[in-house]
């Protein structure tokens, strides 16, 4: 997730371990099984139905953390902001509040080092918190280990934390080797009892992206002993995939992923790709769709006529939107009527490769929330009653 549009729904995940379980193994660039809202100025057309409502249930400035400036002398106390990434570990979510620090770990103006990791009960109320050091920008729940996993710096100098709730306590992995990517790692998903992340920023160092020997994903692994995180290859960011839609819709292509970012294992509700790991190459407008046959797997690339951050399903007709507000520094809860397989994209069109350096700006609107077409890719603006929502992290709580 990007720092200026910036989870993992672990009921999801389970399912998809369950529905299949083994482990990846990866083997060179393939791997076996892994107020009312302000209208946007595109599209122009509003997904049918009656309006979902969106409902503010925290804020960041009603929540306090303490460090020490430049990680010495006299502690501070501040108050959390920019909440992104948010996941859910049985009935409490997780939110990453990053604080103003860097994307390679850089202190905030007021020398801040660290993220923080609130646990919320679905009302909003705070249960507990973790400081980690740098900037988390991804964050998943394993259901089976009973964890809640966090990335650390998406752009460069990379490190991997594991929470465990119940005891309190967070341990701190290191990456096995200097990453190929020469960038970060981003968004997590626990998919077929694997730990899938993002390989975000590439060419942050070295040669620029796309680049055919760049991993777009890394199959990883903890060493809980050793406390290291070991990573190898899912696929590479200049990888064969079919085209789903435009042009070259039908044909054989190689992908050309320069943002690596947001990730998801698809639920069994959805109409299409149900069960895949999907990963979205924000910048790229591109959505891909890894299908797992046995030892063999399988990428669909399907565009975007924007660019878009976390994506949810509906999974039933009662549920929620649970989504974060990097522009409010809120939590927010989006109700309603849901339609079962329906799905939901945060969409960022200033994370697009071609946004302007100064944006918003014409025909690149703030964050907003669109169902998603998975035939078509087309994107359609919800509407929303209640304060304005600027999307960022979403999952669906059932």
């Amino acid at each position: 997730m990007r720092i200026s549009n910036r989870k993992r729904s672990a009921s999801a995940l389970a399912v998809a371990a369950v529905a299949g379980a083994g482990v990846l193994a990866a083997a060179g660039a393939l791997a076996a099984p892994a107020s009312a809202q302000a209208a946007p100025a595109r599209p122009a057309s509003v997904a049918a139905g009656d309006p979902l409502h969106v409902t503010q249930i925290a804020f960041g400035k009603k929540l306090h953390h303490t460090f020490l400036p430049n990680g010495k002398g006299t502690a501070r106390t501040e108050t959390l902001s920019s909440p992104d990434d948010i996941t859910q570990l049985g009935r409490d979510v997780f939110v990453t509040f990053q604080n103003g620090v860097g994307p390679q770990g850089q202190a905030s103006p007021d020398g801040n080092l660290d993220s923080t990791i609130v646990e919320f009960t679905l009302s909003g109320r705070e249960v507990a918190q973790w400081d980690l050091h740098g900037k988390c920008d991804g964050l998943t729940a394993d259901p089976l280990t009973g964890e809640v996993i966090a990335t650390i710096n998406e752009d460069a100098h990379s490190s991997l934390y594991a929470i465990k709730p119940r005891a309190g306590s967070a341990t701190h992995y290191a990456y096995s080797e200097p990453l190929p990517h020469n960038g970060g790692t981003d968004a997590i998903s626990v998919y077929r009892g694997q730990i899938l992340i993002s390989a975000s920023a590439p060419g942050t160092t070295g040669a620029a992206a796309p680049n055919a020997k760049y991993p777009a994903v890394y199959a990883v692994t903890l060493n809980v002993r050793d406390k290291i995180a070991h990573v190898s290859p899912l696929y590479y960011d200049e990888a064969p995939a079919f085209q789903a839609n435009g042009p070259k819709a039908g044909k054989t292509i190689n992908l050309a992923l320069t943002d690596p970012d947001s990730s998801e294992v698809v639920p069994w509700a959805a109409p299409k790709y149900a069960g895949d790991f999907m990963l979205d190459s924000q910048g790229d407008q591109e959505l891909i769709f890894d299908h797992f046959t046995g030892w063999h797997q399988h990428l669909t690339a399907l565009h975007l006529p924007a660019s878009v951050d976390d994506s949810a399903w509906a999974t039933t007709r009662h549920g929620a939107l649970y989504v974060t507000d990097g522009t409010a520094d809120a939590v927010d809860v989006v109700s309603g009527k849901f339609t079962a397989g329906t799905m939901y994209s945060s969409v960022t069109p200033c994370g697009s490769n071609s946004a302007p350096a100064t944006c918003p700006a014409p025909g690149f609107p703030a964050n907003y929330l669109a169902t998603t077409n998975m035939g078509t890719g087309a994107l359609t603006p919800v509407p929303l009653t209640g304060p304005v929502l600027h999307t960022g992290g979403m999952i669906f709580v059932p």
